[in-house]
């Protein structure tokens, strides 16, 4: 049983599309832990912003905990709210 010539070339066409998918996915990957690291930052680099973000946080879960609380509805109330 012979083989055909043109089954070298066949594979070779099939393995080109692989082999550049796989460089692609290498060269985009190689930097992916270094983009994390960089998104991440130092830690307290923006603290302003941190005790902003809490401060935010405790007024909403202040609401949530009133509205849990009552029957009245608290989306109805004008602003700025009193108790």
């Amino acid at each position: 049983m012979a083989l055909d010539p043109r089954w070298p070339l066949a594979l070779l066409r099939g393995a080109a599309p692989v082999a550049l998918g796989l460089l692609l996915w290498v060269a985009m990957a190689g930097g992916e832990q270094e983009r994390q690291q960089t998104l991440k930052g130092p830690p307290g680099a923006e603290g302003g912003r941190m005790t902003e973000r809490r401060r935010h946080n405790e007024l909403i879960m202040a609401a949530l905990r009133e509205a849990a609380e009552t029957d009245e509805n608290v989306a109805q109330r004008r602003v700025p709210w009193q108790k």
